[in-house]
């Protein structure tokens, strides 16, 4: 019950700082850049539980994600990935995903994306042009079940930043705390069906939209 209640708080303060913070730029600064990017829709994959060794998890949710760097320049590339649902829990990608699942995903789909990464093994840079583009698999574990809404959170694909004050939080000085935030890519879904099934369920893709987070 304390751990639920800390994560409603960590949610509630996102939210304040949501509601205050500065949108992305229309157009961006000189030394502003954003990558290009498509993704394939978030997908479902189960692992039989005898291959992955970890009591009661064998479903895993995943996007492919494809950055192509068009802005002149070589780019360091250092993402966060999260997924939160509506239900106030936040999931990390790869947090508690085995490198057996990201093998069944990279085997799923070898024809399309032959060069296939897993985000925590990606380079740190991204080179330019086309020839470059990096095809990258963001893998979370399975969230809960009474979820109806998620959203993923995608930062790092551009340097934009901003900073605003903390809503609450003060320095040694009683000023107020200044906030990080990145341009991050959100992505938003909805979820129908059967929870207890979920190779079953139907995700329905909402919208997605830039945010400074």
């Amino acid at each position: 019950m304390k751990a639920y209640y800390i994560v409603f708080l960590l949610i509630l303060f996102s939210a304040c700082i949501c509601k205050a913070a500065p949108e992305p730029a229309v157009v961006q600064g000189a030394e502003e850049w954003t990558l290009d990017m498509k993704f394939e829709h978030l997908g479902h994959i189960s692992v039989p539980t005898e291959l992955i060794k970890m009591k009661g998890q064998r479903d895993f949710w995943y996007l492919i994600l494809s950055i192509t760097n068009n802005t002149g320049r070589e780019i360091g590339f250092y993402p966060n990935c999260e997924l939160m649902t509506d239900t106030f829990q936040i999931v990390p990608a790869g947090n508690d995903v085995p490198s057996i699942v990201f093998q069944r995903i990279k085997e799923r789909h070898k024809k399309q994306y032959p060069f296939l990464e897993s985000l925590e093994n990606t380079d740190d840079k991204v080179l330019q042009g086309k020839d470059n583009t990096k095809d990258i698999a963001v893998i979370f574990s399975d969230f809960d079940h009474k979820a109806k809404n998620i959203k993923l959170f995608i930062a790092g694909l551009s340097n934009e930043t901003a900073v605003v004050e903390h809503p609450v939080k003060t320095d040694e000085n009683g000023q107020p705390v200044k906030v990080f935030l990145r341009k991050t890519l959100e992505i938003n879904y909805s979820l129908g069906g059967d929870p207890d099934f979920r190779a079953q369920q139907k995700l329905t893709f909402k919208k997605t939209k830039w945010v400074m987070r």
